[in-house]
């Protein structure tokens, strides 16, 4: 019987204070209390499509900026997901997605290898949700890459309203992360890597 892969993250900072808990083998469900309510909407879409259960509690210095907040989560989800898959045995590794939100359509791909590198490409008409910048979005992406150790290439490849940008973006990565890091039974105990080691 598989391990369950699970993590718990506690991240401390003189900006923000943050506990997350992950189940990459979920049912999508989660609790999310950041401060930043445009924010919480995106990481439950996340969990929700990404099939994880997560729950996320963050005190953070929200009166200064979200950003800190917006790049410590992902800094934070990053490090505990690359945890909970371990050494990625029998699992894909490689995940893509291409969805439409409207009048926008995103696509996304990851390959968790090990390896960080974002390229990121959003431009909608206006840079705001309210006082959400979604510019924070590709903050997020590069602090999660980063931290999970793992290739994301994001792209908006049209699309107006930001909302639905930042939306479409996140959903995209949730089901290339739910794709890759499905288990195969094909190659059960088996490492993704002709090196043998990720």
């Amino acid at each position: 019987m598989a391990q369950p892969r699970v993590a718990k993250r506690i991240r401390n900072t003189a900006e923000t204070k943050i506990a997350l808990e992950l189940n990459v083998d979920g049912r999508g469900r989660s609790t999310i209390e950041t401060g930043v309510p445009f924010f919480d909407h995106l990481l439950t879409l996340l969990a929700k499509h990404a099939m994880f259960d997560l729950e996320v509690k963050v005190d953070g210095d929200i009166e200064v900026d979200y950003h800190h907040t917006v790049e410590d989560v992902g800094i934070a989800l990053g490090e505990a997901l690359r945890e909970a898959i371990g050494d990625k045995r029998g699992m894909v590794r490689y995940g893509f997605f291409i969805l439409p939100m409207d009048e926008c359509l995103g696509r996304v791909a990851v390959d968790l290898g090990g390896r960080p590198f974002l390229a990121y490409e959003c431009a909608p008409v206006s840079l705001y949700v309210r006082d959400f910048n979604i510019l924070l979005v590709k903050e997020f992406f590069r602090a999660f890459s980063n931290a999970v150790g793992a290739n994301v290439h994001a792209k908006l490849e049209y699309g107006e309203e930001p909302h639905h940008a930042a939306e479409c973006l996140f959903k995209c990565l949730a089901r290339a992360l739910d794709a890759a890091c499905r288990l195969d039974p094909r190659a059960a105990g088996e490492v993704p890597s002709t090196k043998g080691v990720l």
